[in-house]
C-alpha cells in the first residue's frame, strides 16, 4: 500500500451507520459528533464524508435514494393490467426485501432515533413526500390519471407506514413484504366497509 493511501473499506457505510446509530442511541442525535462516529467505526471522518454529507444522512442518504430507485422501476415493470395501488405495494415490497430485510434491527433503531428527534421527523416526512411523488409519476406513466396516481401512491405510503411500524415491533418472524401485503388488506377491507356504510340509506 502507498504511504499516505488509506486502506479502501468496503464495508464504510454499514459500519459508520452501525456505529452511529449505536451512538444516537446512547448519547442522544444531538450530542453525537461525526468525529465520534467515524471513531466508533474505526474511520476517519475524511472516510465519513465521503460517503454522506452530514449525520443526519447517515438516517437518509443512501437507504433512502436506492429505495426510491426500485420503487419507481418496479412499478414501472408491472403488468399493465395490475391495479395502481398493487403496482406501489409490489414496488414497496422489492425494496422493503433488499433493503430493509437484512437490516431488520437497524431499520427498527432508525425509526427509535427519527420518533425522538423532531427536526429528523420532518426530514422523514420530506423524504416520503419524494418517495410519494416518484412513485405517481411511475404510475402516471404506466397510464393512470395524475391525479388518481398521486392518491394512490399516498395510499401506498400509508401502507407503508403501516407496515413498517408493526414490522419492527413485532415478535413475529414474518418477513416485510407480509406486513405490506396485510396492511394493503385492512386498508381495502376498511374502503369496502366505508363503501358499504354509504349506500345505506339514513332515515
Amino acid at each position: 500500500m502507498l504511504p499516505g493511501v488509506a486502506r479502501w473499506k468496503p464495508d464504510a457505510v454499514d459500519r459508520l451507520q452501525a456505529a452511529a446509530f449505536a451512538l444516537f442511541a446512547e448519547q442522544g442525535f444531538e450530542r453525537t459528533t461525526v468525529a465520534e462516529i467515524a471513531e466508533r467505526a474505526g474511520l476517519t471522518s475524511r472516510t465519513f464524508f465521503n460517503h454522506f454529507a452530514d449525520k443526519r444522512e447517515v438516517l437518509f442518504g443512501p437507504v433512502s435514494e436506492t429505495q426510491q430507485e426500485i420503487v419507481t422501476r418496479e412499478i414501472a415493470a408491472c403488468p399493465a393490467g395490475l391495479p395502481p395501488l398493487d403496482a406501489v405495494v409490489y414496488g414497496l415490497q422489492a425494496a422493503g426485501d433488499t433493503l430493509f430485510e437484512p437490516r431488520r434491527a437497524a431499520a427498527a433503531r432508525r425509526q427509535e432515533i427519527i420518533d425522538a428527534n423532531p427536526e429528523l421527523q420532518e426530514r422523514e416526512l420530506r423524504k416520503r413526500a419524494a418517495l410519494t411523488d416518484a412513485a405517481a409519476a411511475a404510475l402516471a406513466t404506466r397510464g393512470t390519471d395524475p391525479a388518481a396516481a398521486l392518491l394512490t401512491a399516498r395510499a401506498g405510503m400509508l401502507v407503508q407506514q403501516t407496515a413498517m411500524q408493526r414490522w419492527t415491533q413485532s415478535a413475529e418472524n414474518r418477513p416485510l413484504r407480509d406486513f405490506l401485503a396485510d396492511a394493503l388488506l385492512s386498508l381495502r377491507t376498511i374502503a369496502a366497509q366505508t363503501t358499504d356504510q354509504e349506500d345505506v340509506t339514513l332515515p
